[in-house]
């Protein structure tokens, strides 16, 4: 068998992730998440955009100097198609030991219509410029043809080209509206991967948003055509809707690794700490029902679940909890609850109770959980001292601790 190829984790928490709106971090918070991501194993951190103001370049060049080392992850800065950006992010990512400046310029006619009042021709003209500027100051250039999912294709290729023979070794094909389907995304990215099938040294890589809740899809369909590079964000964090999930991502590539037939250098038991921390740091909360990092992705109440989870755990979970840092399954007592969860909890608090007074206490639960969204600790105790309100008490000598 052939040894499964390595996907490159491009984490652009510190740069896309903060531009989120009201997610400003202080370099303080900057410096600490990209410790973290450098525990965690990405392969290159996007530490920011240096031309944006004084402050910004000051922090991309902390964090390059303190996590870009020769055996830590790559220092990115992303910087526009211009000689000043890309000079001023060449000067911000200096320290680090494995330096990327990050390029970009819009392709679709919308942008350059409206946006960049730009000719086709004078955009091919800027990329060269500008991946050859940036070719002469690093070693590694990533160029990224902004809205390529919305423009023709066929001058996507084109530009592409100018920026292969300009000395780009990464090429970015960005969903940067969330616009396309995975279909449409893969045909993009596999064009891209065929373009630059003769440089071998050459990646291809996606960076989509999730304005239509396809991001991890489309950026999954991107590896599988051939992309050999993900952007992504812890917590999905970004602009908008946001970029693609980097725990669903490497989680996705981990759990059906038969399927796409790809590895990555991420240490998975380090994903829940990462999102809590971006999550503390940018001041956004993990929504309960986010895969991999919520709080209930391994929280389990309905009975027959439960059921299954405590007869064999692969019933109902394709992750087990600690390969991601979560501190293990969840039975959640609720009115969906079946005996057997609600027997397991009372045996973990210490508590037997033979058949008839277990019934009986088992009535009462599910009398209170249509009552109550959740039971706790509190209210099983309760329940055995029968002091859930007016109603029976637990027969005499049915319990014992």
């Amino acid at each position: 068998m052939r040894a499964a190829e390595r996907v490159r984790i491009f984490d652009t928490t510190l740069r896309d992730g903060e531009q989120a709106p009201g997610c400003t971090l202080r370099l303080s918070e900057k410096l600490a998440v990209a410790e973290q991501l450098v525990r965690l194993g990405v392969d290159v951190i996007e530490a920011g955009f240096p031309a944006a103001s004084i402050g910004e370049a000051a922090a991309v060049s902390v964090v390059a100097r303190h996590t870009g080392t020769a055996d830590g992850p790559i220092i990115c800065g992303l910087a526009r198609a211009t000689t000043a950006d890309i000079d001023i992010c060449a000067r911000a990512i200096e320290p680090a030991a494995r330096p990327r400046i990050h390029t970009f310029i819009a392709t679709s006619d919308l942008h350059l219509e409206h946006k960049l009042h730009l000719t086709r021709s004078q955009v091919l003209a800027q990329v060269h410029a500008a991946v050859a500027h940036a070719r002469a100051l690093v070693d590694d250039v990533e160029f990224s043809a902004e809205d390529a999912s919305r423009s023709d294709p066929s001058f996507v290729r084109q530009v592409f080209r100018v920026a292969l023979q300009a000395g780009a070794t990464t090429l970015n094909v960005p969903d940067t509206v969330g616009y396309a389907t995975p279909e449409e995304y893969a045909a993009l990215v596999a064009s891209v991967c065929a373009l630059a099938a003769d440089s071998p040294d050459v990646v291809v890589s996606t960076h989509c948003h999730d304005d239509l809740g396809l991001a991890v899809a489309n950026s999954l369909a991107g590896v599988r055509a051939g992309a050999r590079q993900v952007e992504c964000t812890v917590n999905g964090i970004g602009e908008r809707a946001g970029n693609a999930s980097l725990e669903e991502i490497v989680m996705a590539l981990h759990t059906r690794a038969a399927y796409f037939g790809v590895t990555t250098g991420v240490e998975t038991r380090e994903l829940m700490r990462s999102s809590r921390l971006v999550a503390a740091s940018a001041g956004m909360a993990v929504p309960p029902n986010k895969a991999i990092v919520g709080a209930n992705a391994f929280a389990h109440e309905a009975g027959i679940h439960q059921d299954g989870m405590l007869k064999h755990r692969a019933t109902y979970e394709i992750i087990t909890p600690e390969l991601v840092g979560h501190e293990g399954m969840v039975l959640v007592l609720g009115k969906h609850s079946g005996r057997r969860a609600v027997r397991r909890r009372l045996e973990e608090l210490g508590h037997e109770l033979g058949d008839d007074a277990f019934s009986f206490l088992f009535q009462r639960f599910k009398e209170l959980a249509d009552r109550k969204k959740s039971i706790g600790e509190r209210d099983l105790l309760l329940l055995l001292a029968g002091d859930d309100g007016p109603r029976a008490r637990v027969p005499e000598g049915g319990a014992r601790s």
